[in-house]
């Protein structure tokens, strides 16, 4: 190239779409809940269909959230009015790359499941993800595997959410991840709590059920499949302004501006994120910007752990082989999870086309079982 060349565009740097499916598709990340018709406390009625539209175009179309999550089950009362309002609605919701559309359906073979099934149908483009309550407790794995074949027959691209809500799912919990169209599977604390009768506290609930997530988090592993975290019940009165992004201004804004409650849903999605789920819900529009800059990792992390592969390929230590980096001793391991923040970055959304070509490059550097082992959720070129 002359001297004299301009710079490479943005989209030269782009990789191209085949060279990104070595990342895998893009995570579930913050999941908001989202009641199609919903109980109006001031007035204290359920919203009619207009009502509910116009909160629909206000809200919905507006979330900041990387999925958002249209809920049938526990949380919708008016059923039938919540499928007729998505009929009329989504359709007409515009789509962005970065935000998914799920829906969660009643349990398997029910009437109200059966019903959701039939929305599911005719809606079958609008939909992303269709999210399974109370999966595998009345017939087990089969009923992923009669979703999955209802699924595959609509839209090849939909894929299957079990929610693990009883001792039962989690005893099936490697059968449930078998089936392709599952990629991710959800820990429902509440209902798993109330099945075992285990009394939980919205700020301990982390320690309390910690067994049976790192048990849920250990299969999903084995099988390269993701969890996604749980609800949180606290609603506080402060909301963090989404130019807020680095660990720093974060925990500061918490000091100075937050409340109790959203220290706690912070603290909680650290833990989440700390250990390796791939996205969290939530039931307010004010936990969304915490449990993001949680989960994804902040511009100056995305910076340091780019030097470190740049310092591991120029030592070509990438493969074996140390180095000294910020004080610190780093070999191939250490390099691994600097490769996991690129990689988990893309995954939620917030890696520049050229940091992905980077973390393609260095992908591309190793061995298919060494990508396996540090990445199970992309697709092995």
């Amino acid at each position: 190239m002359s001297a004299l060349a301009p710079p490479p565009t943005p989209a030269a740097l782009a990789p191209s779409a085949g060279s990104v499916d070595i990342l895998g598709d893009y995570w579930p990340g913050i999941q908001i809940y989202y009641p199609p018709v919903k109980y109006a406390p001031s007035l204290g009625i359920y919203e009619d269909l207009d009502q509910a539209a116009q909160r629909f175009r206000k809200h919905g179309w507006n979330t900041t959230a990387h999925t958002l999550l249209f809920d049938l089950e526990d949380g919708c009362r008016q059923k039938e009015m919540s499928r007729e309002l998505l009929r009329r609605e989504l359709p007409n919701l515009p789509r962005k790359k970065e935000v998914q559309i799920a829906v969660r359906i009643n349990p398997f073979r029910t009437e109200e499941y059966e019903r959701d099934l039939q929305l599911v149908r005719d809606l079958a483009s609008f939909f992303d993800v269709v999210m399974l309550a109370k999966a595998g407790e009345a017939y087990g794995a089969p009923e992923i595997r009669d979703l999955s074949a209802v699924l595959v027959g609509l839209n090849h691209r939909i894929t299957i959410q079990p929610i693990i809500e009883h001792p039962k799912s989690l005893k099936i919990c490697p059968d449930l991840m078998q089936y392709a169209t599952v990629k991710h599977v959800v820990f429902g604390i509440h209902d798993f709590s109330k099945a075992m009768g285990i009394h939980i506290t919205p700020r301990n609930w982390m320690e309390e059920l910690k067994f049976y997530l790192h048990d849920i988090l250990f299969e999903a592993r084995i099988a390269g499949k993701g969890v996604i975290g749980a609800v949180e019940t606290l609603i506080g009165q402060s909301a963090m302004p989404e130019d807020f992004i680095e660990p720093d201004d974060v925990r500061r804004w918490l000091d100075l501006h937050g409340d109790e409650e959203s220290r706690v849903v912070y603290k909680h999605a650290l833990e989440e994120a700390s250990l390796g789920l791939s996205g969290k819900q939530v039931i307010h529009p004010s936990h969304i910007h915490p449990c993001k800059v949680a989960f994804t990792p902040s511009p100056s992390e995305i910076k340091t752990r780019i030097a470190i592969l740049q310092a591991a390929i120029e030592a070509d230590a990438l493969l074996g082989g140390a180095i000294k980096f910020a004080g610190e001793m780093l070999d191939p391991p250490m390099f691994g999870k600097a490769l996991q923040t690129l990689l988990k970055a893309h995954a939620l959304h917030a890696l520049s086309a050229e940091d992905t070509a980077f973390a393609i490059e260095v992908l591309r550097k190793l061995p298919a079982q060494v990508v396996r082992e540090n990445w199970p959720y992309g697709v092995i070129l």
